[in-house]
């Protein structure tokens, strides 16, 4: 009687056991025949991808099936869709991402063969996609804590997709987390993104209008100057940061020893130029604010004025010796000779420059 009571015993468990993994067969036939399904709703597409969730469910549940790769791969297809499809649940969505996720890893451990490996990089893109709609639907929707959070996300599992990083910097900036814009452009530019100039100049704005902070500005200003050395923003920003600093000098020693390199650059001609120009034009404010009677002390500023303006004119035409076209450089000729009521340079200039405007 012992002998056929166990006989049946261990032909239950024998049953059981094929019962779990045919729950593995039934996940891979519920997966196949997603492929070929009608177009369905949201709603019955998340039917069919949760009972295909439900049968790994039980496969990983039992030890004879735990151990299977596929079982832990399928589970990472379904859920990692699920995350991708369900647009409305965002718990929902997160739940079945972090199932995918842990899915993932499990099978990678368990897949020695690599038989998997299709599955689980469909899955991973799964994941990716997910986060990369999760971001840009929050986004729209200005929610920009859900979409930082994403971005985030992001980088931290694609850390050279220098888009995501500049994603995550423009979200930051919505949420006035000035130090997170910083830290992603920074990061964007080191990995080489394509339109670098711009994110300097979003990080030098912050970092002095937002942040305050004169002493890592003028070292982003020198950094994309370096970067950039013919581009005359930057090379312009910090020659101005000197020269409000009350540091002429040490301005015009820096666009001296760039002339005496390359003498033929007609940026670093101009803006030596405008470190003369920009002092008229302060001394030009300071007269206004004078009491006209107080005739000596408005001569005396006007004397200055002058000096300074003489002081750029050179420059200014050596710049457009070298580029005629160099606009700034004919503005400003043009306000001088203006102010200094010179008629023929004034015309002469104005020609030039409306014919440059007229074909650029």
């Amino acid at each position: 009687m012992k002998k056929v009571l166990f006989s049946i015993l261990f032909a239950g468990v024998a049953t059981y056991a094929s019962a779990q993994k045919s729950e593995v067969t039934a996940a891979k036939n519920a997966w196949a025949m997603l492929a070929l399904a009608k177009e369905q709703t949201l709603p019955e597409n998340l039917k069919t991808l949760n009972e295909g969730l439900a049968h790994t469910d039980k496969a990983i549940a039992h030890e004879k099936s735990k151990g299977m790769p596929e079982a832990w791969s399928y589970r990472a297809l379904f859920s990692s869709r699920i995350a991708l499809v369900d647009t409305l649940d965002l718990a929902n969505a997160m739940a079945n991402q972090k199932i995918a996720e842990d899915a993932i890893a499990q099978a990678k451990t368990l897949d020695a063969k690599g038989d998997e490996k299709s599955n689980l990089e469909q899955a991973t893109l799964n994941v990716d996609n997910a986060l990369r709609n999760r971001a840009i639907l929050a986004y729209n929707k200005k929610d920009y804590a859900t979409a930082l959070k994403a971005f985030d996300e992001i980088t931290a599992k694609t850390p050279n997709d220098t888009a995501m990083y500049v994603n995550a910097g423009v979200t930051a900036k919505e949420l006035q987390a000035y130090p997170e814009v910083i830290k992603n452009f920074k990061k964007a530019v080191e990995l080489g993104y394509k339109d670098s100039k711009v994110l300097y100049s979003e990080m030098v704005s912050i970092t002095f209008d937002k942040l305050k902070d004169s002493v890592a500005g003028l070292a982003l200003v020198q950094e994309a100057g370096a970067k950039y050395p013919d581009d005359s923003y930057f090379i312009g920003m910090e020659t101005d940061l000197y020269i409000k600093k009350g540091d002429i000098a040490k301005s015009q020693e820096m666009l001296n020893k760039l002339i005496a390199k390359d003498p033929k650059n007609a940026t670093y001609q101009y803006l030596l130029g405008d470190t003369y120009y920009k002092q008229a034009l302060a001394l030009q404010t300071q007269r206004n604010a004078l009491d006209p009677k107080k005739t000596k002390e408005f001569a005396a500023i006007g004397a200055k004025m002058t000096a300074f303006i003489d002081q750029s004119i050179p420059y200014y035409k050596t710049a457009l010796d070298i580029d005629p076209k160099n606009e700034n450089a004919l503005e400003n000729l043009k306000i001088i000779y203006a102010f200094k009521d010179d008629k023929v340079n004034y015309e002469a200039t104005k020609k030039k420059l409306d014919a440059l405007k007229a074909n650029p």
